[in-house]
């Protein structure tokens, strides 16, 4: 008989207690915060005839930024519109967009997805180790992440980040003997600021 209510009391409170543990899932996971899309910004530089740089500025910058409020970590995922890049001239702009460059009738994002790093490197500056995706070809980056000067990096300054691609990376080997093969990029970015009365999930601890 004692068996029967202890086997008994088990099965009422087995259900209680998976509720418990799928309300918890969701915090474990740690929180998502979106890219602004209307202040963030991506440019490019590439020299031509190894003197004069040509500049140009990628579209709409989406994305977000996934908070491990355990480890203390961010993690950033970032969609870049290829198929709007804005240059001086629109013939250049028709030409980084043709199959010769960024290819943007075939992909017209590029992706960055960033390895974790501590939530205070955003204040500090440091390395920015992902994966960048350009013409659906995945490789391994690293870029700068500059020290912030404010005291909700993201919300009250952007996050800067400094970099270089090798356009040879990722299929793109012609005109080698008058076009650069190093690609400077440069991100400035700024997340959605939370609503009133939160607080801002990247900003350093």
């Amino acid at each position: 008989m004692p068996a029967l209510r202890l086997l008994l009391t088990a099965c009422c409170l087995l259900p209680a207690a998976w509720t418990s543990i799928a309300l918890a899932a969701p915090a474990a996971s740690g929180e998502l915060v979106r890219l602004d899309a209307t202040r963030s910004e991506v440019g490019f530089r590439v020299k031509v005839m190894w003197l004069l740089g040509v500049r140009g500025r990628f579209g709409r910058v989406d994305g977000s930024v996934s908070v491990d409020p355990f480890r203390n970590q961010l993690r950033v995922d970032a969609r870049i519109d290829v198929a709007n890049v804005r240059m001086n001239s629109r013939s250049y702009e028709d030409w980084v967009k043709s199959d010769e460059f960024f290819d943007a009738s075939a992909h017209p994002q590029i992706t960055f997805a960033s390895a974790p790093f501590p939530r205070a490197r955003l204040r500090a500056g440091g390395d920015l180790s992902g994966e960048l995706t350009v013409r659906g070809i995945r490789q391994p980056v690293r870029f700068d992440l500059q020290p912030s000067t404010c005291e909700r990096p993201a919300f009250d300054c952007p996050i800067r980040v400094n970099g270089e691609i090798r356009r040879s990376m990722f299929g793109m080997g012609s005109h080698r003997g008058t076009i650069a093969d190093t690609v400077e990029l440069d991100f400035i970015v700024y997340a959605v600021p939370p609503e009133r009365g939160t607080t801002a999930p990247p900003t350093p601890g």
